[in-house]
């Protein structure tokens, strides 16, 4: 079993880090979890952390609230530490942003709301089977710069999946969420399923039944991997 703490940052008072939140706590780890949008500090330097994740939310990368920018900037924390980070969609797009990536929406004003089809890179082939089809909710993607390898790809936003410098990882797509907390979004955000390209609630569930094992069985590999630990302590081991 694993020990420390992962800090979890979210961005409402009734968010949960859902599947991954589960998984953490399996390993043995203890969730520090916080919401700067509702006044929770961060922490200078990640040094009684295992790792952060930064998940999603319905604001926007390129919003003007101070946490968004404060969130942004705080993941230079992790990156110089070399501490492990997780950016799920909101939060890949920060991580995307931060390395000087732009985030915004699809030309031709699609969106990626319920389970579209994910592609792995070469890359992304060499951490393992990836799930075929993956569950979305958003409305922009980002683009990459130098220093990121691009891992997974998809139909409508082409960046789906990256890492940086071996510890930091961006997922656009959302492999945290329960059936729970995909009833929960189909009832408060019901009027996005008129957007151009999203799927309507009730294949959001059906979906969910015919995909969401393969994307359960990638997620435990890939916290594994995730989390696997630096060669700084494997040295000290």
């Amino acid at each position: 079993m694993a020990s420390g703490k992962i800090l979890i940052i979210l961005h409402s008072e009734t968010s949960s880090p859902g599947r991954v939140g589960h998984m953490l706590e399996e390993r043995g780890y203890l969730l520090d979890i916080r919401r700067p949008c509702l006044g929770d500090s961060l922490p200078e330097t990640l040094a009684e952390h295992e790792g952060a994740a930064i998940f999603g939310g319905p604001m926007s990368a390129n919003d003007c609230d101070a946490f968004i920018r404060d969130e942004t900037d705080w993941i230079a924390v992790p990156l110089k530490e070399k501490k492990p980070f997780l950016g799920i969609c909101l939060g890949a797009q920060m991580l995307a942003r931060h390395l000087g990536g732009k985030v915004g929406p699809h030309d031709e004003g699609l969106v990626e709301i319920g389970y579209y089809p994910l592609v792995p890179t070469d890359e992304g082939r060499k951490l393992g089977p990836w799930p075929a089809t993956v569950y979305h909710w958003h409305r922009e993607g980002f683009t990459l710069t130098q220093g990121c390898e691009l891992l997974a790809q998809g139909e409508t936003f082409a960046n789906q999946a990256f890492r940086y410098d071996d510890v930091a990882y961006g997922l656009q797509f959302h492999p945290e969420v329960t059936r729970l907390m995909m009833h929960r979004w189909s009832v408060r955000g019901a009027h996005r399923f008129a957007l151009k390209g999203a799927q309507h609630g009730a294949e959001h569930l059906s979906g969910q039944i015919q995909y969401d094992a393969p994307v359960r069985q990638w997620l435990t590999g890939f916290l594994d991997h995730w989390l696997k630990p630096s060669p700084a302590k494997q040295a000290m081991a």
